[in-house]
């Protein structure tokens, strides 16, 4: 079989910059996974995926020109039906056979066979591999329909013929094809296959570029073009023109993976040029510039060894000239607005108190179903009130309903209007404008603490408590109402807020149970709401036993201890490290398997089971050992418990093997004297409740 790498680009105008990285990986993955299922590639094949600002391309190692000879074995069916009493193939059997090409000759090359309690008649043939010109037609057709295309444009077909339309992401103006150096004659978007492209708008030496085999792409594309096809290696330049930039001024650039693969989709050929701005602007929150140079300039902004923000900025642009001062300069000249509307907005919000501001929160819309802004301020107080009570009485209340009430405050400042994402972070600074404590001002910036995974915690119980409140009261208000997520969709981000509500239980060890805080959330809601209290526990369990299950522990392990649903969700890890330690035991099988028949014995007892034991009613010697080494080793486990030591109390519960299997290999528990049947459910009660502190160890047993 005749084997040679295959490319393929497609050429279009410029395509959206955020998508532009899955748009490559899609492109690529989906191209070479249709070659090969059709058999003209490796699933093992080194493939390499290019995507810049104007193509989307994919080189692939070892494509076949046609794809190997398959047999075919096709059922038809059965004998009986097929063949007469003569062995003659009847009307049904030759019309199958003509709907696959076949005719009467090939009835006594028919191949017999069983079919469950029947005998069949199956056809046997070898289908002719496909051809790398048709396969790669129907993998590049499969590949565009499969792209996670953001918006779909409409545009005239390319070739011109009547008044036919296209649609793609963006207009396509060319599409390469080479199997080594041979064109595939191929056609898609009104496009036919060649070995033309395009490079670099203004810096490209050859225009067009010829590309003259498969594996010269994208040295040509780089020596002729002046374009870096891989988005990978452009991003890996961008990286390094940054460092280089920054190091012999002894500063580092921002790091933003997101505004990195943003540029690197923006630009062909990058070149990183130093910018400056006026000292004067710093006196604006650093988050404020740093914000506006990235989102809208797409600037990499400069900070010093201790991080704070200077006056420099890397400029990544997509030209080389000469003498690159216009470029800074235009550069300088455009991002000089953005820092003066920032100053603007800074020292206009400053002229007013953010306690002047909370009544303005009455006229803002939270939800149509759940009210303003301002009662769900008010809401989210009295959460907070009542988790600072038990966390630290009435002084840390005080704090924490100062801060909750301030918390939402600089949603009305300008500058929150203008940039949504420094919510908090305003209110922190304005805060600390009014001269209020630190412990305060930053218990408004942390409250939405944390914003997503990895994200750093608040930093005081201040703030912790209004972040738990603030989440607690979006838990209890959507899921009243309703709102709650359902397959891959979750609008108002309910995941993380439950996830951010147990992070701050775990890590923050916070003696605060679960039951308690969601029945504060829901009374905060003066008109009442539905009966959701369950749902958000439930809820919040799932996140935690999914959290739980990344960290390692196993669905067994995980289920063991939710079962119980714990009060203390903080306990919670120290728990399933017991219960792995247990699981380690030699013992520990035979234990959860008796637990587990344990309780089915009691879920099957009659009328409620006692804990009361009699020992003048025992009978078997087993049940007697069994009560003295319950005796001797429950008070053991239960001091353990007490003190928090889970793993001692469930690695004491490893002598009771022996006295547990004994028991069942010679006690009766259902016995015909019902006293004495009573007697045996209340032993077995009281080894339940021994066995089942820590974790339901019954939830081990295989």
């Amino acid at each position: 079989m005749t084997t040679a790498n295959l490319l393929v680009e497609l050429f279009v105008e410029e395509l959206p910059p955020k998508a532009l990285k899955k748009l490559g990986e899609a492109f690529a993955a989906a191209l070479t996974e249709s070659l090969v299922t059709q058999g003209l590639a490796d699933a093992n094949a080194a493939v390499a995926s290019f995507a810049s600002p104007r193509r989307l391309g994919v080189h692939i190692a070892g494509v076949l020109a046609r794809a190997a000879d398959k047999p075919v074995s096709t059922k038809l069916m059965p004998v009986s039906v097929g063949l007469d009493a003569d062995g003659k193939a009847t009307p049904a059997l030759l019309k199958r056979l003509a709907s696959l090409g076949a005719d009467a000759s090939a009835v006594g090359q028919l191949r017999r066979a069983a079919d469950g309690k029947n005998e069949a008649l199956f056809h046997d043939s070898i289908a002719p591999g496909t051809t790398l010109t048709d396969g790669l037609q129907r993998a590049l057709e499969v590949a565009l329909e499969k792209l996670p295309i953001p918006k779909v444009m409409t545009y005239p077909n390319p070739s011109g013929e009547g008044w036919e339309t296209v649609n793609f992401v963006r207009p396509a103006h060319g599409l390469i094809a080479l199997h080594g150096t041979e064109v595939v004659p191929i056609s898609v978007l009104g496009l036919e296959a060649g070995r033309m492209t395009q490079g670099h708008r203004f810096e490209a030496r050859v225009d067009p570029v010829a590309i003259t085999h498969a594996d010269c792409y994208a040295l040509q594309m780089t020596d002729e073009g002046a374009v870096i096809a891989s988005f990978a290696e452009r991003r890996a330049e961008i990286v390094r023109q940054l460092q280089a930039a920054a190091a012999p001024l002894d500063l580092k650039p921002v790091e933003d993976d997101a505004l990195l693969d943003e540029v690197t989709a923006l630009v062909e050929r990058p070149n990183v040029l130093v910018g400056k701005f006026e000292e004067a602007f710093l006196e604006v929150p650093q988050e404020c510039l740093i914000l506006t140079m990235k989102a809208n300039q797409k600037y990499f902004p400069l900070l010093d060894a201790a991080g704070k923000l200077t006056n420099k900025f890397l400029i990544v642009s997509n030209i080389s000239p000469t003498d690159p001062s216009a470029v800074i300069g235009g550069n300088e000249r455009v991002v000089r607005p953005r820092l003066a509307d920032a100053k603007f907005f800074f020292d206009q919000d400053r002229r007013k108190t953010l306690d002047s501001r909370v009544l303005g929160l009455a006229k803002v819309v939270y939800h149509n179903k759940l009210g303003t802004q301002g009662e769900r301020v008010t809401r989210v107080q009295a959460i907070a009130r009542g988790i600072g009570q038990q966390l630290g009485g009435e002084a840390l209340a005080l704090k924490v309903d100062q801060a909750a009430l301030l918390a939402k405050a600089d949603l009305l400042t300008d500058m929150v209007g203008e940039f949504p994402e420094l919510q908090g972070i305003m209110g922190r600074y304005y805060a600390q404008h009014d001269g209020l404590a630190d412990e305060i001002a930053f218990a408004i910036e942390d409250h939405y603490k944390p914003r997503f995974a990895g994200d750093e915690l608040p930093r005081s119980d201040v703030g912790v408590c209004v972040a738990l409140a603030d989440k607690l009261e979006t838990l209890a208000g959507l899921f009243g109402i309703g709102e709650t997520p359902t397959g891959d969709k979750d609008p108002f981000a309910l995941r993380r807020h439950a996830l951010g509500v147990i992070r701050m239980l775990i890590e923050k060890n916070l003696p605060l149970r679960l039951f308690d805080l969601v029945n504060i959330a829901f009374a905060a809601f003066v008109k009442g709401l539905g009966h959701a209290h369950t749902d958000v526990e439930i809820f919040i369990f799932d996140r935690l036993g999914g959290i739980m299950r990344e960290q390692g522990y196993t669905a067994n392990e995980v289920e063991a201890v939710l079962s119980l649903n714990p009060t203390l969700i903080y306990l919670v890890p120290k728990q399933l490290e017991a219960v792995r330690a247990f699981a380690g035991l030699p013992e520990a099988p035979a234990l959860a398997a008796a637990n587990k028949r344990v309780g089915n014995i009691l879920k099957k007892a009659e009328g409620e089971v006692g804990e009361k034991v009699d020992p003048a009613r025992f009978v078997e010697d087993a049940e007697k050992a069994l009560f003295a080494a319950l005796g001797d080793i429950a008070p053991q486990a239960d001091a353990a418990f007490e003190a928090g030591d889970y793993t001692a109390s469930l690695q004491k519960l490893a002598a009771l093997k022996a006295p547990v299997d004994a028991f069942f290999d010679h006690v009766m528990v259902n016995a015909d004297d019902p006293a004495l049947k009573a007697n045996r459910l209340a032993l077995l009660n009281q080894l339940h409740r021994t066995m089942n502190r820590v974790a339901d160890l019954s939830r081990l047993a295989a």
